[in-house]
């Protein structure tokens, strides 16, 4: 909208032409998206905390955390909202990748919100059953693949890259392109839903690995950048920039407030669609495997709970005290803090290995 606004005025001011400047935009977005989460912030927790959409704590868990009961929950909204006006903002809307990045998005949110929703006010601890969550992400990670692989303009568009390795890449058939693109957005959705248990955890290591992306988003929109460092080539990636910078702001705003002790939480309608979006940028910048490795996090919480579950059902044993991964570490007797301090610094140092990839091939 703003954008557009600019390109009418620098017809007659020439100045305005500066915000053509995607890294310009991108900045402007970071601090428009935080800016959103600051100011709203104190509303929603306060409209939240009216409606009484207070957060249940597992009985099973760390003491510790009994005290975080009733506190709100679906803090989420906050952060999807200031995305989105942001967004509508700053970047260029005739951008295919814009829209799609929204609808994945709000799509997914959406499902998390009545999940939330129902686990609240309904008091159901179950919320939707989890065959019905998976076909709403299931839907929605196929439509975005059938999206991309429908109005893909290049061959790179749909190619499967393998980072450290400079010319080796994988030509994905349209079939195997929406089954990669289902895996990373589902499987990332629900890895960052399982990652989000403890004050800020989620928050920041979404902050780092969506500043990664946008990285990746900027050199893969520009053709001589691209074909200096190797990297494919995607027509119109370099807006996703502006996404991922929307994220990030939106993000650290929501921080100041989910800090220990977190005066509300993401819940489900933050937690999917964060994830989703992540993945759904990954899928589009061509960097499905880096990805994986700046979200190690992620990937790891979310195996911790697979392991846990495989091993109870097949041996009637438990390999962690207590899964996701971070309350394992809680019960061995660390402090919620420092669990979460240290998480953050190795999803640093995984961004970074992440970001090595850009010149190391």
């Amino acid at each position: 909208m703003l954008l557009w606004l600019a390109d009418l005025l620098a017809h007659h001011i020439r100045a305005f032409s500066v915000f053509n400047y995607v890294t310009l935009r991108a900045v402007l977005a970071t601090m428009t998206s935080l800016a959103i989460s600051l100011f709203m912030g104190p509303w929603v927790i306060r409209k939240l905390t009216e409606l009484k959409v207070g957060q249940a704590v597992r009985s099973d868990g760390p003491q510790t955390h009994l005290v975080k009961a009733g506190t709100p929950t679906m803090g989420g909204t906050l952060i999807l909202l200031s995305i989105t006006i942001t967004v509508l903002l700053w970047a260029d809307l005739h951008n295919k990748y814009i829209w799609l990045l929204l609808a994945v998005m709000l799509s997914t949110g959406a499902v998390g919100f009545y999940d939330d929703w129902r686990k609240v006010v309904y008091r159901d601890p179950k919320g939707i059953s989890a065959r019905t969550k998976m076909f709403w992400q299931s839907l929605i990670a196929i439509s975005a693949g059938v999206i991309l692989v429908g109005t893909a303009s290049l061959p790179a568009s749909t190619e499967f890259i393998v980072p450290f390795l400079k010319n080796v890449v994988y030509p994905f058939g349209a079939v195997g392109f929406c089954v990669l693109t289902y895996l990373v957005i589902v499987g990332s959705s629900n890895a960052v839903n399982l990652t989000d248990g403890l004050d800020g955890l989620a928050a920041l290591p979404t902050v780092l690995v969506a500043a990664a992306l946008s990285i990746f988003a900027y050199v893969a929109g520009h053709a001589v950048f691209s074909r200096y460092l190797g990297l494919p080539f995607i027509p119109g990636a370099h807006e996703v920039t502006v996404f991922c910078a929307a994220i990030c702001g939106a993000c650290l705003g929501f921080l100041w407030f989910n800090a220990y002790p977190a005066q509300v939480f993401m819940g489900d309608v933050g937690a999917l669609a964060l994830g989703a979006v992540l993945g759904a940028v990954a899928v589009i910048v061509r960097q499905e495997v880096v990805f994986f490795i700046m979200g190690g996090l992620f990937v790891v919480e979310a195996l911790s709970v697979m392991i846990q579950v495989a091993s109870f059902k097949l041996t009637g044993k438990r390999v962690f005290r207590m899964a996701p991964l971070h309350h394992h570490y809680e019960l061995k007797g660390w402090k919620e803090t420092q669990v979460v301090v240290r998480f953050w610094i190795i999803t640093m140092l995984l961004v970074l290995i992440g970001l090595s990839t850009i010149k190391l091939r």
